[in-house]
């Protein structure tokens, strides 16, 4: 049977145009079944596990309802986190970009409510929020309820577990009886079936089934390192490991265009495999790679799926895969015909998360590979080098280049040596480049040894932590939400029992201190100021 593709989707070619600029080649499996079922209107239980593509999978069919000449709000999504909230929001906007006359708005706690009053008045279609924020609104009559025909709990079961049932029920029962209902849940516990029961009407399940998981005998490492630095991790790991041939994954076709151009600009021979290519196209790259004329093959999940060469040594997983099932088809284009293989992941920040449900999922605990020095790689290098040599000088005919040394130095008027000759042989063949060491940060956040700042960071204090359940990523988004500064510039975040200092860049520390005063982070209310002004 045929994959679906977007294409065969019944949605706008507006939509269909945003999703391909997207990078998205096909639909998941829970999209695919998904939204069809929910664009004919029925209600529907999707059970799938977080990243798997459920966020298109309702986005999709919520754009394609909405009618742009209403200004009223017509539908709403319910998520756990500020965090998801944002997140939904985002993809809802990468989506509808075609579209003209639909407006989005994430409605969260820890965000003054004012700034979201404002935007409401303004006429918002769709609202991304939080039951807590949800429920305020409909009190103080800033979100209408009204005109809702399409109401989604994302992450529902999250949301259970957190307390949130009656603030569910109290939203559900605001909203016209003639809506229509979607849930998705990675589970589905028993509070999850009453709910459905009790507000939904004659409900399609859709679960994803995975496939049974064959993960080969493969090495599998991760390596911590920044979006920046890839492409150099990349490059050393190749040259320290040297596989006959490897595969390097990326999620989008023009992440791969891009990553070919670098490679071939530092002179691997490397060339793409996605979705854009034409049967012949792709064709003429296998027969390429299969023959040894390029040795690296850079890929997206949807074309991976023709690569069947026993001889591929190593995976790199330059961008982690949406899915966990891709994880195991990525991995397992290694380890074929009993051989052993080796695979790479590359990991940073909140991507750790991710990394721990792919474990989860494949039952493989993936291993922390450092990244590979300078002096790794020069070593690598001259020991094949000297490899090559000694391989040359077994099969012997050096008569002639003999020849050529002996005249050399009865000519040259500098005495050298045949070591001298040799160590010039090898820095013409393996070149001399001094290249800087990868300096790494941590990822994410809550371990810095001491009390040092990092150059060009202030360090602040704030009157909250762990014991008011309070996680870096609370501090994270309180900063990056209220300053407007974004998340990747913020510092060491360290957390204890009463209290938590983070680093902001120096010449944003007096815009964080003024915005900061007087918000709620969690409910509690804080206050910040300058550590070293913060007398213990």
């Amino acid at each position: 049977m045929d994959k679906i593709k977007f294409e065969d989707l019944p949605i706008s070619n507006e939509i269909k145009k945003a999703v391909i600029e997207m990078g998205f080649e096909e639909p998941s499996p829970i999209q695919a079944q998904s939204i069809p079922v929910i664009l004919s209107g029925k209600d529907i239980i999707g059970q799938a596990q977080t990243g798997t593509g459920k966020t298109a999978a309702f986005s999709i069919p919520i754009l394609e309802m909405i009618d742009p000449s209403n200004k009223n709000l017509q539908a709403v999504v319910l998520c756990p986190t500020r965090e998801l909230a944002i997140q939904v929001s985002t993809e809802i906007r990468k989506i509808g970009k075609y579209l003209h006359g639909i407006k989005a708005l994430p409605i969260y706690g820890g965000q003054p409510i004012d700034r979201q009053i404002k935007s409401l008045k303004g006429g918002v279609q769709i609202v991304i929020g939080t039951p807590g924020r949800v429920i305020d609104h409909i009190n103080r009559k800033t979100l209408k309820m009204n005109d809702v025909k399409m109401i989604i709990l994302d992450e529902a079961d999250e949301m259970l577990d957190m307390g949130f049932r009656e603030d569910i029920e109290t939203i559900l029962s605001k909203t016209p009886e003639d809506r229509q209902t979607t849930f998705f849940s990675a589970t589905m516990p028993k509070g999850i079936l009453d709910l459905t029961k009790k507000y939904q009407k004659d409900p399609e399940h859709i679960k994803v089934v995975r496939k049974e998981l064959t993960v080969p005998n493969i090495k599998q490492y991760y390596i911590e390192t920044r979006a920046i630095n890839k492409l150099e991790v990349l490059s050393r790991l190749i040259d320290v490991y040297n596989p006959k041939l490897s595969v390097v994954f990326t999620n989008t076709k023009k992440g791969a265009d891009e990553l070919v151009s670098e490679l071939q600009a530092r002179g691997y021979f490397a060339d793409a495999l996605h979705g854009d290519l034409k049967q012949t196209q792709r064709d003429i790259v296998m027969d390429k790679f299969r023959n040894g004329t390029i040795d690296i093959l850079v890929a997206t999940d949807v074309a991976a799926r023709g690569i069947d060469v026993d001889d591929v040594e190593a995976v790199f997983n330059y961008d982690l895969p949406q899915d966990e099932e891709y994880y195991v088809h990525r991995i397992g284009r290694t380890g074929r015909a009993g051989r052993e293989g080796i695979s790479f992941s590359f990991v940073f920040g909140k991507e750790m998360r991710k990394m721990r449900d792919i474990e989860r999922y494949t039952k493989t605990k993936l291993v922390k590979h450092d990244i590979p020095s300078v002096a790794d790689v020069e070593e690598k290098k001259v020991k094949a080098f000297f490899e090559e040599i000694e391989n040359t000088m077994k099969e012997g005919n050096l008569t002639k280049q003999l020849q050529w040394i002996e005249r050399f130095l009865e000519e040259s008027d500098i005495e050298y040596g045949v070591v001298d000759i040799a160590a010039a042989l090898l820095k013409l063949s393996l070149g001399d480049e001094k290249k800087e060491e990868i300096i790494e940060e941590p990822s994410r956040r809550n371990n810095s040894k001491g009390n040092a700042t990092r150059e060009g960071m202030v360090r602040l204090f704030i009157n909250v932590g762990r014991k008011q359940r309070i996680q870096a990523k609370d501090i994270l988004g309180a900063i990056a939400g209220e300053v407007g500064i974004p998340g990747k510039v913020i510092g060491t975040i360290d957390i204890y029992d009463k209290y938590t200092f983070v680093e902001v860049p120096k010449q944003n520390a007096k815009k964080v201190l003024e915005k900061m005063k007087n918000i709620k982070i969690k409910g509690n209310k804080i206050n910040i100021e300058q550590a070293n002004k913060k007398k213990k």
